[in-house]
């Protein structure tokens, strides 16, 4: 059992430090070459937002990415010898104004590579909060993304058949529409647009904006089908952000018998990210989903 035990504590400290260890990506790559579609954002030059007076998140600021006009794939290739397969494009919330561009981006890549998963994390085009929809520009730049990825799969040691998205809050609205999209947003403008650009599976932490305004059912332009990938869902009961959202997308997929994991918890607000605070079980919640992807064979 010693090997055993060993191993896990090792597994369960690279998550946890993943998220403090600060690394720059390997690629940072444009999304579009040329013009891109769907709206284009002109509000400034882009720069975090952060004050010195905002609410600290475990003890530490986070990065608050606007003016985002350029979309870009920033990838973070995990470890060679480790890797497993697979990768995963990364969707920071926001509320569409703003990237929570650390605390729900380049740390859930780091921590995704300690289990062997290539991240991509999108920084897509804001703020489109008083577009409609607002999710468009994002979704776009995110099924782009996926398509990258696929284009680049051998050079970066992945699986076509293993490639995810995840997404928090108002990049979980973007995650979870990327993943139930059954087509492109846009028109085809090159070669990596030859490749796929749907989601294996989708990790969705506390998203944003899936339900009607009755909290009753998910909004009608969101289909659910048999095709659907398999999710995983975390929330906690006590969201200001509706976890509603959660429950019903998670119901919907069991109803077409597609494979979903929810975990809900009784507290815990939301906007956590990773990042560990005492009290508040929620935010292990990258040890379940770590689990659930050793599970599907898409972490070491």
């Amino acid at each position: 059992m010693k090997p055993l035990r060993i191993s896990a504590i090792v597994t369960v400290l690279a998550m946890t430090v993943s998220s403090v260890v600060a690394r720059e990506p390997d690629y940072v790559i444009n999304l579009w070459n040329g013009s891109q579609p769907g709206p284009a954002i002109d509000a400034g030059e882009e720069q975090d937002f952060t004050k010195d007076t905002d609410r600290l998140i475990a003890g530490r600021r986070i990065i608050k990415l606007g003016n985002v006009s350029v979309p870009q794939a920033h990838v973070f290739l995990a470890p060679e010898g480790q890797r497993s397969g697979a990768a995963v494009a990364i969707c920071p919330g926001g509320g569409y104004n703003i990237l929570a561009w650390d605390l729900e981006g380049t740390e859930v890549a780091e921590w995704l590579n300690s289990v062997g998963i290539t991240a991509v994390v999108v920084k897509y085009r804001v703020p489109t909060g008083k577009l409609d929809p607002k999710w468009l520009g994002p979704v776009q730049d995110t099924q782009r993304s996926i398509s990258l990825i696929r284009a680049n799969a051998q050079d970066w040691g992945v699986d076509t058949a293993k490639v995810g998205v995840l997404g928090f809050s108002a990049g979980g609205d973007t995650a979870a529409r990327t993943a139930l999209a059954t087509e492109r947003h846009y028109e085809p403008v090159d070669q990596i647009d030859d490749q796929l650009c749907v989601a294996n599976a989708g990790i969705l932490i506390y998203p944003a904006y899936l339900t009607n305004d009755e909290r009753t059912a998910l909004k009608d332009d969101l289909k659910v089908s048999k095709e659907s990938p398999r999710m995983f869902l975390a929330h906690a009961w006590d969201d200001p952000v509706t976890p509603a959202s959660s429950l019903l997308l998670a119901l919907a997929l069991r109803k077409h018998d597609v494979a979903a994991e929810l975990h809900l918890y009784d507290a815990g607000g939301h906007g956590y990210g990773l990042r560990a605070v005492d009290g508040k079980p929620v935010t292990s919640w990258n040890l379940r989903c770590a689990d659930w992807l050793h599970r599907n064979g898409w972490a070491r």
